[in-house]
């Protein structure tokens, strides 16, 4: 091998290794090293060549130039300091460390030998012809979300040829993309595809991370959701390909982003990258002993984005994601720690928020989040910023009370029909920001919820004590799977309710993949370590008449939007016209304690003002084990929707009579046709 050249100063931005006309620039933020190391290696990253110390320091930016070097160099860094764990400092230069802006990883990493594996990154420099590719950029009144995994989606998809199931080619897909425009979904929602790794007590029991949650490189893809596990420029292309094909669809790409922690875990956990370049600056530590983690996040340790330059590799990786891959947005898991600023606790004012705000790149895509984390006060719902819509878990828990049998009354349940007001509608808030949904990734899915009393999770291999013990689910009178009609028709009913009540409730609504077909997991409602036929979509059992009434239901929200996406009032005329009138099934308006009344469960609302809509609507709603008759107010009605039968026209059915009997658990909503 040929001598390599000493390296010159460069400069000290960007961050990461960059290719020019005479070579590479690298540049690597540690505040507390005394010096940094580039070592280079052989293609497969095994063997070191070269180690050249970074000859220049920018403030706190390690920096150099290598003439001659070109994209395809696999480096990484070691770094010399003090090894001082009580004062946070946790340098070992023996240990090789990964660039935190490596945009392609070299080699895999061994648990049973954690020092000799550590991987490695590429130098990167390619370029995409996108043929005009622009984003739908969807209004939120506008938005269906539909929340995906990669592999869990196609694996099983006989439509998908065989060598691109489980895959980004698979998600956009012609069999695919005829089920996104069937169903009628504007934007995938995908579960995390950064670069990430298997957890170690996963791997001793031959399992793997499939959810993803445990981030190693924040500019890379998971190899595994390529082609035959592509990896480097393919991987990348391959994942461009999927974007511009869903954006020619109309069809929106929402990543979901774990910025809150990485794959480094606790105390005991391996060095990787952050942790070795300066622990004391990427994490939060505590402030009684700086040898171990803060840890907010349930994963061993917490990202400290209230540090400038953990900051800005967030908000750097965030702009490649958008400017590189074309990206719509992102779905911040565990947000709250995003905005948390040391012992002051969570502040939707944090640099963090503020610093999207400002960005040209990021002001315009589609920000989510998580509110909450494990920390103190880590329960935020509803006090993020304008703009960020997030996860709205009163949404969920009080669907799934009130449908299901447990604790709940008509005025929880009226709350989360009109965008939980109580919580999101605050000066510059839209109804939008409530996010609507009942079933996610995380627990059980819809069929489940119908299905079991208990969480059947003996396969993670955690006793059974891992995921929520407490679901507010409820089986219908048999755990699991049966062939008693009476209880398959019980949860059909329940299925096509809470369905109905995501899909025409004020907010954004989010469907999880597969709920529309009746995919279960077998009653596992934390499978996160499961990929496999648990989890992935059995497209041979699908409920075809389930998925043709969750379309329907889509359609009729994107032609009438029920509840629009601005605040309503209290009825303002005598007709309603103008706002909302909350009506008991004898058609009296609902008073004092007919909110609070813990067994009623019938009423109907009367929409004076629908959002696409120049008549008012009629919601029917009974959650009773009975049906109930409704005295509809003055006027002719047209029936759109009747859950108990899956009947959804847009047109309007059969005209009910003055009186209208709704079957139990169902939803009915009308149209005035002819004022009475």
């Amino acid at each position: 091998m040929s001598a390599t050249p000493p390296l010159t100063p460069g400069r000290p931005w960007p961050l990461g290794a960059h290719v020019d006309a005479q070579g590479v620039n690298f540049a690597v933020f540690s505040a507390h090293a005394t010096s940094v190391d580039l070592c280079l290696y052989g293609d497969d990253g095994r063997e070191e060549r070269q180690r050249l110390p970074l000859p220049a320091r920018s403030g706190d930016v390690w920096h150099g130039h290598l003439a001659g070097a070109a994209a395809g160099a696999v480096y990484a860094y070691r770094a010399h300091g003090p090894w001082q764990p009580q004062l946070g400092h946790r340098f070992d230069a023996d240990r090789h460390l990964l660039d935190p802006y490596a945009r392609e990883i070299v080699g895999q990493f061994d648990w049973d030998a954690p020092r000799l594996t550590v991987p490695k990154a590429r130098v990167v420099h390619d370029r995409f012809d996108w043929q005009g590719d622009a984003p739908p950029r969807r209004p939120w009144s506008d938005t269906v979300l539909y929340e995906v995994h990669v592999r869990g989606f196609s694996k099983l998809h006989p439509g998908v040829p065989e060598a691109q199931r489980g895959t980004f080619a698979g998600l956009a897909s012609d069999a695919a993309l005829a089920h996104f425009r069937q169903l009628g979904i504007t934007a995938l929602s995908l579960l995390p595809v950064q670069h990430f790794l298997d957890e170690q007590r996963l791997v001793r029991m031959g399992l793997r991370n499939y959810w993803g949650y445990n981030t190693l490189g924040f500019f890379c893809l998971q190899p595994r959701y390529g082609i035959g596990g592509r990896d480097g420029r393919e991987l990348r292309d391959e994942f461009r390909h999927m974007v511009r094909r869903l954006h020619a669809a109309g069809i929106e790409v929402i990543l979901d982003v774990v910025y809150n922690h990485s794959a480094e875990t606790d105390e005991a956990g391996p060095t990787l990258s952050w942790r070795g370049l300066d622990n004391a600056s990427y994490y939060l530590l505590r402030p009684e002993d700086a040898s171990l983690y803060e840890n907010h996040t349930g994963c061993g340790n917490t990202f400290n984005l209230a540090h400038p330059r953990v900051l800005q590799m967030v908000v750097d990786s965030l702009r490649f994601w958008v400017q590189e891959m074309h990206v719509d947005g992102f779905r911040f898991d565990l947000a709250a720690a995003l905005g948390r600023r040391g012992p002051q606790g969570f502040d939707r004012h944090a640099a963090f928020f503020a610093c999207l705000a400002q960005d040209p790149v990021l002001t315009g895509v589609k920000l989510i989040a998580e509110p909450w984390d494990i920390g103190p006060g880590g329960y935020q719902l509803g006090q993020f910023p304008a703009g960020w819509p997030e996860w709205n878990d009163r949404f969920r828990d009080t669907a799934r009370a009130f449908w299901l049998g447990h604790a709940a009354t008509r005025g929880d349940f009226a709350r989360r029909l009109c965008g939980s007001s109580e919580r999101f509608r605050t000066p510059g808030r839209l109804a939008t920001d409530s996010l609507n949904y009942v079933v996610s990734h995380d627990g059980f899915t819809l069929r489940d919820l119908v299905s079991y009393d208990q969480r059947h999770n003996l396969a993670n291999g955690e006793h059974n004590r891992d995921g929520p013990a407490y679901n507010l689910s409820w089986n219908c009178g048999i755990e699991g799977d049966t062939d008693d009609a009476e209880v398959l028709q019980r949860r059909g009913h329940l299925q096509r309710a809470l369905l109905a009540t995501v899909l025409l409730a004020q907010g954004t609504p989010m469907l999880a993949a597969g709920d529309e077909l009746g995919h279960g997991q077998q009653g596992n409602n934390n499978p996160y370590c499961q990929d496999n036929p648990t989890t992935w979509i059995d497209w041979s059992r699908a409920d075809t008449r389930l998925l043709d009434f969750c379309a329907a239901l889509v359609a009729l929200r994107r032609a009438l939007l029920p509840l629009g996406p601005q605040w309503y009032d209290d009825a303002r005329s005598s007709d309603g016209r103008d706002g909302l009138r909350w009506l008991r099934p004898d058609g009296r308006e609902l008073q004092g304690a007919d909110w609070h009344g813990p067994h009623a469960r019938a009423f109907a609302l009367h929409i004076g003002k629908p959002g696409r809509c120049t008549t008012p609507l009629l919601l029917l709603v009974n959650a009773e084990a009975q049906p109930v008759r409704f005295r509809l107010p003055p006027g002719t009605w047209k029936l759109l929707l009747d859950s108990a039968q899956a009947q959804v026209d847009a047109t309007g059915l059969p005209a009910p009579s003055a009186e209208n009997d709704l079957p139990a658990r169902s939803l009915g909503l009308l149209k005035l046709q002819q004022p009475g």
